[in-house]
């Protein structure tokens, strides 16, 4: 079983922890819609890539009452 030598201190140990940070995701703004959406997803209306991929609710429902 491996042995540390000697102690870390906490300034080697915070070091080592830096590049671990939270970043926020990239977000994109859709050239046909105009919406922003996190990058290779849909939007949150339903689009990708400027086509409709998922019905939204309020138009299945607008087509469903007619």
């Amino acid at each position: 079983m491996a042995v540390a030598k000697s102690r870390k201190s906490r300034s080697r140990r915070n070091m080592r922890r830096a590049h671990s940070a939270l970043t926020n995701p990239a977000l994109s703004v859709d050239a046909a819609t105009g919406e922003t959406h996190r990058r290779h997803h849909i939007s949150p209306e339903g689009y990708y890539k400027g086509r409709q991929v998922i019905a939204s609710k309020a138009v299945a429902e607008a087509s469903s009452d007619e």
